[in-house]
């Protein structure tokens, strides 16, 4: 049974921990292509937060979108490989890239639904909350099972000396 388990999480944990791996050979003094896919998406999130709360936002420079590159891939790689082992800070780790990176990256709603960018953009949404969904499942069940499982003692037969 813990071989199963453990190659599911590795099944699991591999599209994370393989989109890491290409995030980091691609990455360079700019962030890489992810940086390029970034800066519409954060300049749109920067839009809407400066209009929603009345303050101006500055502008993302190019060493900001590195940063969060970076950080994309360090949240996708160590958590994957984390998860992989049964670890719960793991799938934190992955829980925490999934809730900040879906809305900004899949951002479908700022769409028609006539766009064709629409239906794919909605699809990896919906993928995303997917994987979040069984993350959040393997955190309940790995904190459902006693860790110690207690082990009732058999009484002892009582003998009786005549």
């Amino acid at each position: 049974m813990g071989f199963f388990s453990f190659l599911g999480r590795l099944l699991f944990a591999s599209l994370f921990i393989l989109s890491a791996w290409q995030m980091f050979n691609d990455f360079d003094a700019t962030g890489g292509p992810i940086s390029k896919e970034l800066i519409p998406k954060l300049t749109v999130v920067r839009k809407n937060l400066s209009s929603k709360l009345g303050v101006a936002i500055p502008d993302f420079n190019v060493s900001y979108v590195r940063q969060v590159a970076a950080t994309i891939i360090f949240l996708k790689g160590v958590g994957g490989i984390l998860f992989v082992f049964g670890s719960t800070f793991g799938s934190f780790l992955l829980l925490s890239y999934l809730a900040l990176a879906t809305p900004v990256l899949y951002d479908f709603y700022n769409y028609r639904p006539t766009k064709p960018e629409y239906d794919l953009l909605r699809n990896e949404f919906i993928q995303n909350a997917a994987l979040f969904g069984a993350l959040l499942f393997f955190i309940g069940m790995k904190n459902s099972i006693p860790r110690k499982q207690l082990r009732k003692k058999t009484p002892n037969a009582k003998t009786k000396k005549v």
